[in-house]
């Protein structure tokens, strides 16, 4: 910022009387006037800049509120993907779960029926040996 530039003091003359008193007088009036002016100017600029420091501050302010809030919501949201995924994985164990079961049943049922049908098999073979009959179906491999 530029500095105002004092003008040289008047010198005061030995005879000048009057018109030197007031010449004087109107340059300490001058003087004053622009120092008050200048720090008129100075006070202006100074609450100009406190402006604007405070309306910062409440802009990083609401800007750090709002990256907080949306942060707070993102956690949740997760929290809340993380509970379902959770929810969904002990499903699907429970799924697999009942699916061994099912296949268990199912190979139970099995061996029965494979029992019986050995069974079956075992004695239409002594049933043919002993008569000396062959059977009319025979097995794909022929």
């Amino acid at each position: 910022m530029p500095r105002a530039e004092k003008p040289d003091p008047i010198v005061k003359k030995p005879s000048g009387g009057s018109i030197d008193r007031d010449i004087a007088l109107a340059e300490v009036e001058k003087e004053k006037r622009t120092s008050y002016i200048k720090a008129w100017e100075e006070s202006e600029k100074t609450k100009a800049e406190n402006k604007a420091q405070k309306n910062l501050s409440n802009v990083t302010a609401w800007e750090n509120s709002k990256k907080a809030s949306l942060e707070a919501k993102l956690k949740k949201i997760e929290e809340q993907l993380e509970k379902k995924k959770a929810e969904y994985a002990e499903k699907m164990k429970n799924k697999v779960a009942l699916i061994h079961k099912q296949a268990e049943e199912k190979r139970a049922a099995v061996e029965p029926i494979k029992g019986e049908e050995l069974l079956k098999a075992g004695e239409a073979a002594a049933k043919y040996r002993a008569t000396g009959t062959t059977p009319k179906k025979l097995l794909g491999c022929f």
